[in-house]
C-alpha cells in the first residue's frame, strides 16, 4: 500500500484584498528539460523555456561519473500572487543528473490569486536524479500552492528535497498570515508509493508556535530518497542527524527513506540539511548552495 500522510492546521478565512492586480500582468512560465545519453555522458538533449525562467548547465564529470548538472534561474527575482511556474524534467534510461536553483525562491504577498508551482519529474530505467532546489522564502501574506508529481521506473533513483522559510529572520520579518498548500505524489513502476498533503493557512505564525505543530518553527524541509537501497540506509541517515541543531528524524518504508527537518533558525536548518544531503548523495552540493 502507498505510504500516505496528511497534515492539517487551523484554517482561517483570509480577508478580502482590494486592488488586486489584473491577471493579464501576472507571470506564467516554466522550463522543460529532457536529459539523454550521449557520447559525453548524460546531457540535455531538449530544453524549452518560457516566461522569465531559464536553466543553465554546468556539466562536467565528477569522480569519473559523467553527470549532468543544471541550475534554474528566475529572471523576475521572485513570485507573487497569481504567478505560475511549471518545471518538467524527463531523464532517459541510464542517465544521471543534478538539478538545483541559483538562489532561494522568494514568494511575495498575494493580492488575490495564489502563487502556483508545479513540478513533474519522470525517470526512466536505471536513471538517477538529485532534485535539490534551495528553499522557498514565504513573505507575510504569501499564498503558495505547490504540487510535485513523480514517475519512476522500478530501478531508478531519486533524491528530492523541498524546504520553506516563513519570513526572513535576519530582516526581522515574520509570516504572520498566508497559506502553504503542498501536494506530493510519487509513483514507482506505475504504483502510488508516496502521497502527502500539507495545508497551513490563516494565522501561520500562531499555528507554527504551537508545541504540537512547530514549537516556534520558522523553517521546515522534507527529504525523500527513493531507491532500491533506501530502506537499508535508515541507520546511516539517523547517524548523520545526531549532531543536528534542528529538530529532525528519519525513517524508511517500501523502498523509501523519508527525513523531516524543523527549526526556529532557518540558517541552522540549512546547514544541517546541506550536510545531510551530501551524506545521502555521496557528493558535494552544487556550488549555488554556498554562494
Amino acid at each position: 500500500m502507498a505510504a500516505r500522510t496528511e497534515t492539517r492546521f487551523m484554517l482561517m478565512t483570509r480577508p478580502e484584498l482590494d486592488h488586486a492586480p489584473p491577471r493579464w500582468i501576472r507571470a506564467a512560465g516554466g522550463v522543460r528539460v529532457e536529459i539523454g545519453a550521449t557520447a559525453r555522458g548524460s546531457a540535455p538533449i531538449r530544453v524549452a523555456e518560457r516566461g522569465g525562467y531559464r536553466v543553465r548547465f554546468v556539466g562536467g564529470a565528477r569522480r569519473g561519473e559523467p553527470l549532468c548538472e543544471g541550475v534554474y534561474l528566475n529572471t523576475g527575482g521572485g513570485l507573487a500572487g497569481g504567478d505560475s511556474l511549471g518545471l518538467d524534467v524527463v531523464l532517459a534510461a541510464g542517465t544521471r543528473a543534478t538539478l538545483t536553483t541559483q538562489a532561494a525562491e522568494k514568494i511575495y504577498r498575494a493580492q488575490g490569486d495564489d502563487t502556483t508551482i508545479r513540478v513533474d519529474l519522470e525517470l526512466g530505467a536505471g536513471a538517477a536524479l538529485d532534485w535539490l532546489p534551495q528553499e522557498q522564502i514565504l513573505f507575510d501574506g504569501a499564498r503558495l500552492a505547490r504540487t510535485i508529481d513523480v514517475s519512476l521506473a522500478a530501478d531508478s533513483r531519486l533524491l528530492l528535497v523541498e524546504g520553506c522559510v516563513f519570513g526572513r529572520l535576519a530582516m526581522g520579518e515574520t509570516m504572520r498570515e498566508g497559506m502553504l498548500r503542498d501536494r506530493w505524489r510519487v509513483r514507482r513502476a506505475g504504483r502510488l508509493v508516496f502521497a502527502e498533503d500539507v495545508r497551513l493557512e490563516g494565522a501561520v505564525s500562531e499555528a507554527l508556535a504551537r508545541p504540537a505543530c512547530g514549537a516556534g518553527a520558522r523553517a521546515l524541509a522534507t527529504v525523500l530518497l527513493v531507491s532500491p537501497d533506501a530502506e537499508g540506509r535508515v541507520e546511516e541517515a539517523r547517524a548523520a542527524l545526531r549532531d543536528a541543531g534542528a529538530e529532525c528524524a528519519a525513517g524508511g518504508v517500501d523502498g523509501m527513506l523519508l527525513a523531516r527537518f524543523v527549526a526556529g533558525d532557518p540558517q541552522r536548518l540549512r546547514a544541517d540539511l546541506a550536510r545531510f544531503l551530501e551524506r545521502l548523495s555521496g557528493r558535494p552540493l552544487p556550488r549555488s548552495w554556498s554562494t
